[in-house]
Formats: C-alpha cells, sequence, structure tokens
C-alpha cells in the first residue's frame, strides 16, 4: 500500500519536477524567485489529472485474472520456478 501511495504521490509531483527542470535548462536557473512566477494551480492540477488517471487505468486493469489460482515460486532440482497464475 506504500508503494501505490508513493507511486502516486511521485505522479503528482513530475509536473513540477519537468518545471523545476524546464527552469534549469532555460533559465539557467531554479532559484526561489523563479519558483514565485510558477503557475502553481496549473501544475497542481496537471498533477492531479495524471493520479486520476492512473487510478482509472489501475481500476481497470487490475482484475484480469481475479479467479485465477497463484503459484508461488518454487525452488525445484536446485532452480526457481517463477510463480504464476493457473
Amino acid at each position: 500500500m506504500v508503494r501505490v501511495i508513493f507511486v502516486h504521490l511521485l505522479l503528482f509531483a513530475l509536473p513540477f519536477i519537468a518545471y523545476g527542470v524546464w527552469l534549469m535548462v532555460v533559465r539557467r536557473s531554479a532559484s526561489a524567485e523563479n519558483w514565485r512566477d510558477a503557475p502553481v494551480l496549473w501544475l497542481s492540477l496537471t498533477g492531479g489529472v495524471i493520479v486520476i488517471v492512473s487510478l482509472i487505468m489501475l481500476a481497470s486493469f487490475q482484475d484480469q485474472n481475479a479467479n485465477a489460482t497463484y503459484t508461488p515460486m518454487q525452488y525445484r532440482d536446485g532452480q526457481l520456478v517463477p510463480g504464476k497464475l493457473e
């Protein structure tokens, strides 16, 4: 669960990271003065849309094999056999 939250926080932060990279490339500085003029509302809305789209995608593709039985990874004859859904 922590991984899912971390991934969605990272997805929300992507527009801010991209803006910071853009500031460093175009203006040669990502100083605090440049961030004061940042379009924070648009960056937040873009991050929110990215998170919503990722949640929709997660819900759409999560239960494809809901009735399958998972066989965990096993150690056979000196080799690891990967887990699988049957």
